[in-house]
């Protein structure tokens, strides 16, 4: 794919997948130094990191509004000065994260969803939240995050 490639639903979901495997392989970590390893590696992978983030994460009160990828691995992983509210939405552990699409809208080499996303516990439950992400190519022709944000249901 080139930066300019229309990006498809198939494309979404696969990185979907990807960031849902992605927060489990991290809470799966054996240390926090590792389940930060793999953070770093997932956010890279996945996010714009190029100073054009926009991340609302689901659980911040403080610092609602993240724009690098400091302040995402931070909201990942906790144990940094920098947010010192976060405590690693990752590492709680998640078995699994599972995607609910509204709609996936693609515009060119730009694509929007919105849903509900499932994360299930150890013990069979699950924590619900609603997230709406917008996708982007970057300059390899990878897609991207550009911007996430998240939020609880009314009334949780």
């Amino acid at each position: 794919m080139t930066q300019t490639d229309p990006i498809t639903a198939d494309e979404v979901q696969a990185a979907q997948a990807a960031w849902g495997n992605g927060v489990v392989h991290v809470g799966a970590a054996g240390t926090w130094d590792e389940a930060h390893t793999r953070a770093t590696a997932l956010i890279q992978q996945l996010y714009q990191c190029d100073g054009s983030l926009l991340f609302c994460p689901t659980m911040a009160r403080i610092a609602q509004f993240r724009r690098t990828a400091e302040e995402t691995l931070s909201y990942f992983v906790g144990g940094s000065s920098v947010r010192p509210e976060d405590h690693g939405f990752a590492l709680a552990p998640w078995t699994s994260v599972r995607f609910e699409n509204v709609d996936i809208v693609s515009q060119g080499v730009m694509a929007t969803a919105m849903g509900d996303y499932f994360f299930q516990r150890p013990d069979g439950t699950e924590f619900q939240a609603q997230f709406s992400f917008v996708y982007t190519r970057d300059s390899t022709g990878s897609v991207r995050i550009q911007l996430h944000h998240s939020s609880l249901p009314y009334g949780a």
